[in-house]
């Protein structure tokens, strides 16, 4: 495997925002089927049509359950995993009850994350948590975390949703999604088999290769063609897509 479809294989192409039309969706798929990323992240309700438009390509569908705040009831998360993975998702993001894990309900964060992980593991599909670290300040509650996901057999802990905005004092928001002091903590205190996924603020060949460096093995992005098309320069690689065809939308992460 050369280097770029590597990287190309780190990224699991986001097509969450709220403003992305049916259209847009499809041709997010078209930029995922084209780069052979590894996957696309959906909206839930478009999963089906997201694995007709990627038939016959390496592609998988995943999607977002409890997103993106994460306050869905357990039954609903459950019953939201069973629905994806019938129409088609291979992988499920999704986002733990927040407040719960900052109460230290420790009983209830564990309950839930495993329930979602027994639905999706009996579909054989994939399992990623979403911490949404940008509400958490306390290392040791993004630790217990970590541990938990890997006493249920999550696949995955992912540092955010990629919508997770934080009201200042000045009124205004802000956002940081996947940071290095966070992916260096959840890395260290995962199990080896599960696996860290960054997202937000991957948007350059630079960050890419530097959540890699982190020990990173998926990264949620929407600038997926300026990474790639970045890396074949870099890497020397000739580039065989007319990316003026191509319109990226990078609304989200």
């Amino acid at each position: 495997m050369d280097q770029v479809t590597a990287l190309a294989k780190m990224i699991d192409h986001s097509l969450l925002h709220p403003t992305m039309t049916d259209e847009d969706l499809e041709k997010g798929c078209a930029i995922a089927r084209e780069y052979n990323v590894a996957s696309v992240c959906i909206k839930p309700y478009a999963v089906r049509d997201a694995v007709r438009w990627l038939t016959g390509s390496d592609v998988l569908v995943g999607t977002v359950i409890g997103f993106p705040h994460g306050n869905s009831t357990t039954a609903i998360k459950v019953a939201e995993t069973e629905q994806a993975c019938r129409d088609g998702a291979v992988e499920i993001d999704m986002v733990i009850n927040i407040g719960k894990a900052l109460q230290g309900d420790w009983e209830f964060v564990a309950s839930e994350i495993k329930a979602v992980a027994e639905a999706t593991h009996k579909h054989g599909a994939v399992l990623k948590v979403i911490f949404e670290n940008d509400f958490i300040e306390d290392d040791a509650v993004k630790i217990r975390l970590c541990e938990i996901c890997s006493e249920v057999d999550a696949d995955f802990v992912k540092t955010s949703t990629g919508y997770g905005m934080v009201k200042g004092n000045d009124g205004k928001y802000s956002y940081q999604g996947a940071t290095e002091p966070d992916l260096i903590l959840m890395r260290k205190h995962s199990a080896p088999k599960v696996q860290v996924k960054a997202a937000g603020g991957v948007r350059t060949l630079d960050d890419l290769l530097k959540v890699k460096a982190l020990g990173v093995t998926r990264v949620g992005a929407t600038a997926t063609i300026a990474m790639l098309e970045d890396a074949k320069k870099r890497f020397g690689i000739a580039s065989d897509v007319d990316v003026s065809i191509l319109k990226e939308d990078t609304k989200g992460y």
